[in-house]
């Protein structure tokens, strides 16, 4: 491709080799969180939320269990300003929720976030200038020393404002653009705003080190931030934050390698919508750590519900492969992942086991309110027998036989790819039984009646054959047999019965009893029937018909053509 030429790498590497991180093999418990959704998310909306779409959402995020919401930049609008005195004058925000408010190192701005943020009772004011050599030389056209003095002022500021003021904040700094600043001066601004604040154990100072533009693979901001995390001053008093994005596609990476390397706490917002390519997505994280048996202190077990309420305000949509929420995430379409899905409940319906093991699904769909009648298993033209099965079973309460699950897979297969869509539960239920269960033509059995005879049974059957009424007498050394015999005999018919197998079709007295017959006709072709009746003779009765039924309306079609 050509004009590869004008790009070079814009990110630093620390000064040190920072590699510690690389020894540990995975997050061992789930970071502070903290949402961004109704600032950063917001501002990268084509319609920013209305002041009743913000506290809706605002809502939803307190129910998922956010401690720390940043709820806007107060002095860029009029309805940022208004959201936050809404929320502090109808006392909206619980005593557990701090709230942040965004601010850029300018004094008149951190005045205006100051009148905003009055009466809350508990809030973080986030303090940022941008520091990046890029930012540096093109838009302040700033030494390093008035790009440091910048944040210092805007430090000093916001404690005296704070003292002044006797509420109850805590601070936040961040070099935005960190990672396109070089490490060693990014260390010396943000140490630099430590010395003015001089956090202590009871009122520790948030560092935010951003991703504001993705600008390295995943690694190496795991060592920027593990070099930042061993040098910075008051480290035992400072909680180390993240804000990723996700312009390389590496937001969930960069931020899991980011805890490894030492950080506490992590900004994102639900379904990783921000600016360009989007913040970091607190959902995958969270549910990944969820995946590993670790508790994210973040609850998503009504992914639907907040599905529709992120939909609805922000007028974005997730996207069906969108990690634990899309639509298709645990879809499995695939004959070889549908038939492995539906061993693996099957054994853990036999073993019980404490751990989810089951092939293709990470997590149990079920925990993250998603059900298996339509978000797992899914019919089409590329679905095998083990997928049917297990649908007609686990839905419908039918255990067919192994023999039959081909044969019903590749028919509904061929539906499927005929009309060139996807099948869903109750329309493979009813091409199912459609197909193969009690069918009356061209021969409709009427009533039966067995009487034995030493060792033998009898069978007088009144049936309707090709729209005549008649009875017909069998004997047989079983009841099926008998029956076979009758139809034989009296209707110019040939066949042998080759397996028979019934079950309850559900559990309790009111249960139907459910039989599958196949045979082998006279042109050597099996056919399978499915009766289901309250009694269980009956049932296989009309399994047999249903059998012979396909096999003489397939002949004389034949014939026909």
């Amino acid at each position: 491709m050509k004009g590869y030429e004008k790009y070079k790498r814009q990110y630093y590497m620390p000064p040190e080799n920072c590699m510690d991180w690389t020894q540990k093999e995975y997050i061992e418990k789930a970071p502070a969180w903290c949402s961004v959704d109704l600032r950063d998310g917001n501002q990268s909306l084509i319609i920013p939320m209305s002041l009743e779409e913000k506290i809706e959402f605002f809502k939803l995020l307190v129910d998922v269990g956010f401690k720390e919401i940043e709820v806007g930049f107060p002095a860029a609008s009029e309805t940022e300003y208004e959201f936050l005195r809404t929320l502090i004058e109808e006392d909206m925000i619980p005593d557990d929720v701090t709230v942040q408010v965004l601010t850029q190192a300018r004094e008149h701005i951190i005045r205006k976030t100051f009148e905003a943020v009055k009466g809350a009772k508990n809030a973080v004011i986030h303090l940022y200038n941008s520091t990046s050599f890029a930012q540096r030389e093109q838009v302040f056209k700033k030494s390093k020393e008035e790009i440091l003095n910048i944040a210092v002022e805007g430090a000093k500021l916001l404690k005296q404002l704070s003292e002044e003021d006797g509420g109850n904040y805590r601070f936040e700094y961040s070099p935005e653009s960190f990672t396109g600043t070089e490490i060693d001066y990014a260390l010396d601004v943000c140490n630099a705003v430590l010395d003015i604040w001089k956090p202590t154990a009871d009122k520790k100072v948030i560092i935010n080190l951003p991703v504001t533009v993705e600008l390295s693979m995943p690694h190496v901001y795991a060592s920027q931030i593990e070099y930042m995390c061993k040098h910075m001053n008051y480290r035992e008093n400072v909680i180390v934050s993240l804000h990723p994005h996700n312009d390389r596609g590496c937001g969930v990476a960069d931020t899991e390698l980011g805890i490894l390397a030492g950080a506490d706490r992590i900004e994102g917002t639900l379904f990783g919508n921000g600016e360009r390519t989007g913040n970091v997505d607190i959902i995958t994280l969270a549910m990944n750590m969820y995946s590993m048996g670790v508790d994210p202190q973040l609850d998503f077990h009504d992914m639907p519900h907040i599905v529709e309420v992120y939909e609805n305000v922000t007028r974005m949509k997730v996207g069906m492969r969108q990690p634990y929420a899309g639509q298709l995430v645990f879809a499995a379409f695939s004959g070889s992942h549908q038939d492995a899905i539906a061993k693996g409940m099957h054994y853990r319906d036999a073993h019980d086991p404490q751990h989810w093991t089951v092939p293709y699904l990470p997590i149990d769909p079920r925990d993250v309110g998603r059900v298996y009648e339509t978000d797992v298993i899914r019919i089409n033209s590329q679905s095998g027998k083990g997928g049917v099965a297990f649908m007609l079973e686990e839905y419908y309460g039918y255990e067919l036989p192994n023999e039959m699950r081909e044969e019903i897979g590749y028919f509904m297969k061929d539906v499927s790819d005929k009309q060139h869509k996807e099948l869903l539960p109750n329309e493979v239920k009813d091409l199912f039984e459609k197909e193969y269960r009690n069918i009356n033509a061209p021969f409709e059995m009427q009533d039966f009646h067995f009487k034995r005879d030493g060792e033998n049974y009898i069978c007088d059957i009144n049936v309707i054959a090709d729209g005549m009424e008649q009875t017909i007498t069998g004997k047989g050394n079983g009841r099926l047999d008998a029956i076979s015999n009758a139809l034989r005999d009296n209707l110019q018919v040939s066949f042998d019965i080759m397996d028979y197998k019934e079950h309850s079709l559900s559990k309790g007295s009111t249960s139907k009893a459910v039989s599958y017959v196949k045979i082998n006709d006279c042109r050597n072709i099996d056919q399978w029937g499915v009766g289901i009746h309250e009694d269980i003779i009956t049932s296989s009765v009309k399994a047999l018909f249903a059998a012979l039924n396909r096999a003489v309306s397939q002949r004389r079609a034949s014939e026909e053509a």
